[in-house]
Protein backbone atom coordinates (compact mmCIF):
# COMPACT_ATOMS: atom_id res chain seq x y z
CA UNK A 1 0.00 0.00 0.00
CA UNK A 2 1.36 3.42 -1.10
CA UNK A 3 1.82 5.71 2.51
CA UNK A 4 1.29 9.37 2.21
CA UNK A 5 1.96 12.29 5.02
CA UNK A 6 -0.30 15.03 5.76
CA UNK A 7 1.34 18.33 6.73
CA UNK A 8 0.09 22.38 6.84
CA UNK A 9 1.99 25.24 5.88
CA UNK A 10 1.26 28.11 8.39
CA UNK A 11 0.71 30.50 5.50
CA UNK A 12 -2.66 29.74 6.82
CA UNK A 13 -1.96 31.28 10.39
CA UNK A 14 0.92 34.10 9.31
CA UNK A 15 1.04 35.61 5.67
CA UNK A 16 4.48 36.73 5.47
CA UNK A 17 3.47 39.01 2.34
CA UNK A 18 0.17 40.05 3.69
CA UNK A 19 0.35 40.63 7.55
CA UNK A 20 -2.72 41.87 7.41
CA UNK A 21 -4.25 38.58 6.58
CA UNK A 22 -2.78 36.78 9.74
CA UNK A 23 -3.82 35.07 12.43
CA UNK A 24 -1.78 36.76 15.90
CA UNK A 25 -0.84 33.40 17.11
CA UNK A 26 2.14 31.89 18.67
CA UNK A 27 4.16 29.21 16.90
CA UNK A 28 3.70 27.03 19.42
CA UNK A 29 -0.36 27.41 18.94
CA UNK A 30 -0.25 27.38 15.75
CA UNK A 31 1.55 23.32 15.77
CA UNK A 32 -1.30 22.92 18.57
CA UNK A 33 -4.18 23.51 16.25
CA UNK A 34 -2.67 22.07 12.86
CA UNK A 35 -1.92 18.56 15.20
CA UNK A 36 -5.23 18.70 16.65
CA UNK A 37 -6.70 18.41 12.71
CA UNK A 38 -4.58 16.00 12.73
CA UNK A 39 -1.83 17.20 10.62
CA UNK A 40 1.38 15.42 11.90
CA UNK A 41 3.89 17.72 9.71
CA UNK A 42 4.35 21.35 9.44
CA UNK A 43 6.29 23.57 6.56
CA UNK A 44 8.78 26.55 8.02
CA UNK A 45 7.33 29.80 9.14
CA UNK A 46 8.64 33.48 9.98
CA UNK A 47 8.18 32.32 13.95
CA UNK A 48 10.10 29.21 14.09
CA UNK A 49 13.39 29.68 15.63
CA UNK A 50 16.45 29.03 13.52
CA UNK A 51 18.22 27.41 15.85
CA UNK A 52 17.69 23.50 15.72
CA UNK A 53 18.10 23.18 19.91
CA UNK A 54 15.40 25.20 20.14
CA UNK A 55 12.80 24.24 17.02
CA UNK A 56 13.69 20.05 17.78
CA UNK A 57 11.76 20.97 21.20
CA UNK A 58 8.81 22.72 20.03
CA UNK A 59 8.50 20.09 17.29
CA UNK A 60 8.89 17.34 19.76
CA UNK A 61 6.23 18.85 22.79
CA UNK A 62 3.58 19.75 19.31
CA UNK A 63 4.18 15.49 18.30
CA UNK A 64 4.81 17.04 14.46
CA UNK A 65 7.62 17.12 12.26
CA UNK A 66 9.11 20.00 10.47
CA UNK A 67 7.80 19.27 6.51
CA UNK A 68 9.28 21.40 4.59
CA UNK A 69 10.05 25.09 3.66
CA UNK A 70 9.88 27.73 1.65
CA UNK A 71 13.09 29.52 -0.01
CA UNK A 72 13.23 32.56 -1.93
CA UNK A 73 15.60 32.14 -4.83
CA UNK A 74 16.81 34.48 -7.24
CA UNK A 75 18.54 32.43 -10.00
CA UNK A 76 16.85 34.48 -12.45
CA UNK A 77 18.93 37.65 -11.44
CA UNK A 78 22.27 35.95 -9.69
CA UNK A 79 24.40 33.27 -9.76
CA UNK A 80 25.13 30.62 -8.15
CA UNK A 81 27.40 31.23 -5.61
CA UNK A 82 24.77 34.42 -4.09
CA UNK A 83 22.23 31.43 -3.74
CA UNK A 84 24.36 28.66 -2.10
CA UNK A 85 25.31 31.65 0.07
CA UNK A 86 22.05 31.96 1.52
CA UNK A 87 20.22 28.78 1.53
CA UNK A 88 23.30 27.15 3.28
CA UNK A 89 21.84 28.36 6.59
CA UNK A 90 18.59 26.52 5.82
CA UNK A 91 20.30 23.46 4.76
CA UNK A 92 21.99 23.19 7.81
CA UNK A 93 18.95 23.79 10.01
CA UNK A 94 16.87 21.17 7.95
CA UNK A 95 19.73 18.92 8.08
CA UNK A 96 19.53 18.65 11.62
CA UNK A 97 15.82 18.68 12.38
CA UNK A 98 15.71 16.00 9.39
CA UNK A 99 13.06 17.89 7.26
CA UNK A 100 12.79 16.49 3.78
CA UNK A 101 13.08 19.29 1.48
CA UNK A 102 13.39 22.57 1.39
CA UNK A 103 11.13 24.36 -1.41
CA UNK A 104 12.64 26.82 -3.99
CA UNK A 105 10.45 29.37 -5.37
CA UNK A 106 11.52 31.94 -7.51
CA UNK A 107 11.14 35.77 -6.59
CA UNK A 108 13.59 36.90 -9.19
CA UNK A 109 11.94 38.64 -11.72
CA UNK A 110 8.90 38.13 -10.10
CA UNK A 111 5.54 40.18 -9.14
CA UNK A 112 3.89 37.35 -6.61
CA UNK A 113 4.78 39.78 -3.88
CA UNK A 114 4.38 43.01 -5.73
CA UNK A 115 0.36 44.10 -4.96
CA UNK A 116 0.90 47.19 -7.59
CA UNK A 117 1.78 44.68 -10.14
CA UNK A 118 -1.04 43.11 -12.27
CA UNK A 119 -1.13 39.45 -12.79
CA UNK A 120 -0.88 40.30 -16.63
CA UNK A 121 2.31 42.20 -15.89
CA UNK A 122 4.58 38.56 -14.56
CA UNK A 123 7.67 38.33 -16.26
CA UNK A 124 8.46 35.93 -19.20
CA UNK A 125 11.58 33.98 -20.07
CA UNK A 126 12.57 33.28 -23.97
CA UNK A 127 13.25 29.62 -25.13
CA UNK A 128 16.79 30.65 -24.39
CA UNK A 129 16.66 32.12 -21.10
CA UNK A 130 14.25 29.50 -20.07
CA UNK A 131 16.72 26.59 -20.92
CA UNK A 132 19.25 28.28 -19.31
CA UNK A 133 17.80 29.27 -16.08
CA UNK A 134 16.72 25.24 -15.58
CA UNK A 135 20.02 24.17 -16.56
CA UNK A 136 21.40 26.48 -13.29
CA UNK A 137 18.37 24.89 -11.17
CA UNK A 138 20.16 21.72 -12.32
CA UNK A 139 22.63 22.64 -11.16
CA UNK A 140 22.00 24.45 -7.74
CA UNK A 141 19.61 21.29 -7.24
CA UNK A 142 22.47 18.85 -7.51
CA UNK A 143 24.76 21.33 -4.93
CA UNK A 144 21.87 21.16 -2.50
CA UNK A 145 21.41 17.50 -2.42
CA UNK A 146 25.35 17.24 -2.33
CA UNK A 147 24.87 19.31 1.07
CA UNK A 148 22.37 16.70 2.18
CA UNK A 149 19.08 18.23 1.42
CA UNK A 150 17.39 18.05 -1.69
CA UNK A 151 15.10 21.08 -3.19
CA UNK A 152 11.68 20.86 -4.63
CA UNK A 153 10.80 23.33 -7.32
CA UNK A 154 7.73 25.04 -7.22
CA UNK A 155 5.98 26.34 -10.15
CA UNK A 156 4.33 29.86 -9.04
CA UNK A 157 1.62 32.53 -10.12
CA UNK A 158 3.37 35.65 -11.02
CA UNK A 159 6.90 33.89 -11.35
CA UNK A 160 8.54 32.60 -14.39
CA UNK A 161 7.39 29.86 -14.36
CA UNK A 162 3.69 30.11 -13.91
CA UNK A 163 2.25 28.43 -17.15
CA UNK A 164 1.69 24.61 -17.93
CA UNK A 165 3.58 25.47 -20.94
CA UNK A 166 6.41 27.09 -19.23
CA UNK A 167 6.32 24.30 -16.51
CA UNK A 168 6.66 22.08 -19.16
CA UNK A 169 9.56 24.19 -20.66
CA UNK A 170 11.39 24.02 -17.30
CA UNK A 171 11.49 20.23 -17.24
CA UNK A 172 12.47 19.62 -20.39
CA UNK A 173 15.39 21.57 -19.82
CA UNK A 174 16.28 20.65 -16.55
CA UNK A 175 17.37 17.07 -14.99
CA UNK A 176 16.39 14.90 -12.03
CA UNK A 177 18.43 17.46 -9.54
CA UNK A 178 15.97 19.14 -9.01
CA UNK A 179 12.52 17.67 -8.43
CA UNK A 180 9.23 19.36 -8.89
CA UNK A 181 6.49 20.55 -6.07
CA UNK A 182 3.31 20.00 -7.82
CA UNK A 183 1.03 22.76 -6.42
CA UNK A 184 -2.57 22.14 -7.73
CA UNK A 185 -4.03 25.35 -7.02
CA UNK A 186 -1.00 27.26 -8.54
CA UNK A 187 -1.24 25.36 -11.73
CA UNK A 188 -5.07 25.49 -11.56
CA UNK A 189 -5.34 28.98 -11.15
CA UNK A 190 -3.36 29.44 -14.12
CA UNK A 191 -5.28 27.54 -16.75
CA UNK A 192 -3.47 24.64 -16.42
CA UNK A 193 -4.84 20.91 -16.63
CA UNK A 194 -3.34 19.13 -13.38
CA UNK A 195 -3.90 15.58 -14.04
CA UNK A 196 -2.23 15.95 -17.15
CA UNK A 197 0.93 18.31 -15.78
CA UNK A 198 1.01 14.74 -13.07
CA UNK A 199 0.99 12.25 -16.02
CA UNK A 200 3.63 14.35 -17.81
CA UNK A 201 5.81 14.91 -14.86
CA UNK A 202 4.95 12.26 -12.23
CA UNK A 203 8.66 11.01 -12.09
CA UNK A 204 9.93 14.21 -11.17
CA UNK A 205 7.35 14.65 -8.44
CA UNK A 206 8.80 14.76 -4.51
CA UNK A 207 6.21 17.14 -2.86
CA UNK A 208 3.17 18.00 -3.38
CA UNK A 209 1.19 21.15 -1.97
CA UNK A 210 -2.71 20.62 -1.54
CA UNK A 211 -3.92 24.02 -2.38
CA UNK A 212 -7.35 24.45 -3.80
CA UNK A 213 -9.06 27.45 -5.61
CA UNK A 214 -12.66 29.20 -5.20
CA UNK A 215 -13.42 29.21 -9.34
CA UNK A 216 -15.96 31.99 -8.83
CA UNK A 217 -12.91 34.30 -7.59
CA UNK A 218 -9.99 32.99 -9.86
CA UNK A 219 -12.67 33.32 -12.93
CA UNK A 220 -13.68 37.00 -11.50
CA UNK A 221 -10.04 38.68 -11.25
CA UNK A 222 -9.01 41.17 -13.79
CA UNK A 223 -5.76 40.28 -15.22
CA UNK A 224 -4.95 43.64 -16.54
CA UNK A 225 -5.72 45.00 -12.96
CA UNK A 226 -5.65 42.62 -10.02
CA UNK A 227 -2.30 41.56 -8.46
CA UNK A 228 -1.29 38.16 -7.46
CA UNK A 229 -1.75 39.48 -3.51
CA UNK A 230 -5.08 41.49 -4.32
CA UNK A 231 -6.55 37.68 -5.92
CA UNK A 232 -5.55 36.02 -2.19
CA UNK A 233 -7.62 39.14 -0.66
CA UNK A 234 -10.39 38.11 -2.63
CA UNK A 235 -9.91 34.68 -1.74
CA UNK A 236 -9.09 32.96 -4.56
CA UNK A 237 -7.25 30.27 -1.92
CA UNK A 238 -8.29 27.84 0.07
CA UNK A 239 -8.59 24.30 1.48
CA UNK A 240 -9.05 20.85 -0.09
CA UNK A 241 -13.19 20.18 0.47
CA UNK A 242 -14.04 23.74 0.16
CA UNK A 243 -12.63 24.75 -3.22
CA UNK A 244 -14.02 23.77 -6.68
CA UNK A 245 -10.71 21.29 -7.39
CA UNK A 246 -11.31 17.50 -7.57
CA UNK A 247 -8.53 16.40 -5.10
CA UNK A 248 -9.77 12.62 -5.52
CA UNK A 249 -8.97 12.46 -9.17
CA UNK A 250 -5.66 14.16 -8.47
CA UNK A 251 -4.68 11.92 -5.11
CA UNK A 252 -5.81 9.15 -7.68
CA UNK A 253 -4.35 10.36 -10.28
CA UNK A 254 -0.86 10.57 -8.51
CA UNK A 255 -1.08 7.18 -6.58
CA UNK A 256 -1.49 5.58 -10.09
CA UNK A 257 1.82 6.58 -10.29
CA UNK A 258 3.07 5.15 -7.35
CA UNK A 259 4.05 8.77 -5.30
CA UNK A 260 4.79 8.70 -1.94
CA UNK A 261 5.34 11.29 0.47
CA UNK A 262 4.05 14.55 1.82
CA UNK A 263 0.81 15.91 1.01
CA UNK A 264 0.77 19.69 2.21
CA UNK A 265 -2.42 21.80 2.60
CA UNK A 266 -0.97 25.52 1.87
CA UNK A 267 -3.50 27.52 1.65
CA UNK A 268 -3.49 31.65 2.55
CA UNK A 269 -6.55 33.33 2.89
CA UNK A 270 -8.00 35.89 5.29
CA UNK A 271 -8.07 34.00 8.73
CA UNK A 272 -11.11 36.11 10.08
CA UNK A 273 -13.78 34.86 7.91
CA UNK A 274 -11.87 31.35 7.05
CA UNK A 275 -10.55 30.76 11.01
CA UNK A 276 -7.26 28.42 10.10
CA UNK A 277 -8.37 25.94 13.01
CA UNK A 278 -11.25 25.26 11.31
CA UNK A 279 -10.47 25.54 7.36
CA UNK A 280 -7.87 22.89 9.05
CA UNK A 281 -10.31 20.58 9.83
CA UNK A 282 -11.82 20.64 6.93
CA UNK A 283 -9.05 20.34 4.86
CA UNK A 284 -7.41 17.30 6.71
CA UNK A 285 -11.09 15.95 6.54
CA UNK A 286 -11.55 15.93 2.76
CA UNK A 287 -7.63 14.65 2.71
CA UNK A 288 -8.25 11.70 4.58
CA UNK A 289 -11.49 10.96 1.97
CA UNK A 290 -9.76 11.05 -1.07
CA UNK A 291 -6.40 9.17 0.33
CA UNK A 292 -8.39 6.52 1.18
CA UNK A 293 -10.62 6.39 -1.66
CA UNK A 294 -7.13 6.58 -3.72
CA UNK A 295 -5.24 3.56 -1.68
CA UNK A 296 -2.87 5.34 0.30
CA UNK A 297 -2.25 4.36 4.40
CA UNK A 298 -1.87 7.89 5.75
CA UNK A 299 1.34 7.38 8.40
CA UNK A 300 2.83 9.45 11.13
Amino acid sequence: MLKAKLGMSPIAWWNDDLPQLSDDVSLEECLRQSRSAGFTGMELGRRFPTDPAEMLPILKKADVTLCGGWFSGTLTVDDLAVNKDRIAPMIALFKAVGAPCIVYGEVGRSIQGDQSKPLAAKPVLSDDEMKAYARKLTQFGEWCADQGVPLAYHHHMGAVVQFAHELDAFMASSGEGIPLLLDAGHLAFAGGDVLAAIDRHHARISHVHTKDIRRSVVDALDWSRDSFLDAVIKGAFTVPGDGSLDFEAIVKRLADHGYEGWFVVEAEQDPKPNPPLTMAQIGHKELMRVMTAAGYEVVA
